[in-house]
């Protein structure tokens, strides 16, 4: 084993003209988030901990698409979604429709422990949560001006939007009304900046968890699933690595990408970088996303074919890094 290694991701695929000030707070929350990651793996804090504790401090920070700040639906609403998985027993736990639970990663983490189901969904999700006693909120504490403003643009353009990071022309967003060469199952979208949120961590003892959470796209109809909640596709963890995905949910869903990232390294023996690359390369067709990795041994990986992607990684050995470009 090669020690502990931790990754977090605030989304691929992010607005070439974001503000300088936007892309610093970015790199601040993904500093802060990886400072108590640090802390609690030398802590000896067990990965599936560490994972939920992790994207618990990104859902309750509007900055990205998760939890608070989370994107809205045509109706001006939220439903959330997020999933969590332990590699070693491979258990797992996922929600959808999720509209007042502050931290949906928690509630996976209760399907996973607390039911005999992998995945609840829309009223049964919501009842499981009152029933576990989970902290809630009205559905106003996760909606942000930012977002009620860009889903007036979304509905104005008639579009499904990614998310709220909107190119500038002159001093007026443009991006709602240019028309965009990027498809989701063969249909135009205005603007690619999606910002789910994820953490993966190997602990000191080779144990690979994974979770992967987010608020899904702006403008989207109501009841849509993304790729976050499904295990195989936005979050997988085994005994060989763990993987959360971020990006255009639909490519990510048909290209099994976190699985695949698994699979290639337990049928084909590729290490972890060269299972990442090659998913990315062979798996999104016209999709843009990316991922983030760690495996069992201690390596960390990141890989997208977006333009920029939120994302972190420190390892037990000192190494850190925070970055958003190639």
């Amino acid at each position: 084993m090669g020690g502990w290694a931790i990754a977090v991701h605030g989304g691929a695929g992010v607005d070439p003209n974001l503000p300088q000030d936007r892309q610093e707070e970015a790199k601040q929350l993904l500093t802060r988030c990886l400072n108590l990651g640090i802390s609690a793996l030398r802590s000896s804090l067990p990965a599936i901990d560490v994972v939920e504790l992790i994207v618990r401090e990104l859902e309750s920070d509007p900055l990205f698409n998760s939890g608070r700040g989370s994107a809205l639906t045509e109706n001006g609403t939220v439903e959330m979604e997020a999933s969590i998985m332990d590699g070693p027993d491979r258990r797992c736990g996922a929600v959808s429709g999720i509209t007042t639970v502050k931290n949906p990663i928690s509630l996976a983490r209760l399907v996973m422990e607390k039911s005999p189901h992998s995945y609840l969904a829309f009223s049964g999700a919501q009842e499981f949560a009152k029933q576990q006693g989970v902290e809630m909120a009205d559905n106003n504490y996760f909606i942000t001006e930012d977002n009620v403003g860009m889903l007036k643009l979304a509905k104005e353009a008639n579009s499904i939007m990614f998310d709220y990071r909107i190119p500038i022309c002159g001093s007026e967003p443009c991006s709602a009304v240019v028309e965009s060469p990027i498809q989701m199952n063969g249909l135009p979208i205005s603007v690619y900046a999606p910002e789910t949120v994820g953490c993966v961590v190997v602990d000191s003892q080779g144990r690979c968890a994974a979770a992967t959470s987010t608020g899904g796209l702006m403008n989207k109809m109501t009841g849509r699933i993304g790729d976050s909640p499904l295990i195989g596709a936005g979050t997988y963890a085994c005994d060989l690595c763990g993987v959360s995905c971020t990006g255009e949910g639909e490519a990510i869903i048909r290209g099994t990408l976190a699985r695949d990232v698994a699979a290639l390294m337990e049928y084909k023996g590729l290490n972890l970088q060269e299972a990442v690359d090659y998913v990315i390369k062979k798996r999104l067709d016209h999709g843009k996303a990316g991922l983030i990795a760690v495996s069992s041994n201690g390596e960390v990986a990141y890989g997208f074919n977006s333009v920029g992607m939120f994302r972190g990684f420190a390892t037990e050995d000192g190494s850190m890094e925070v970055g958003i470009w190639e």
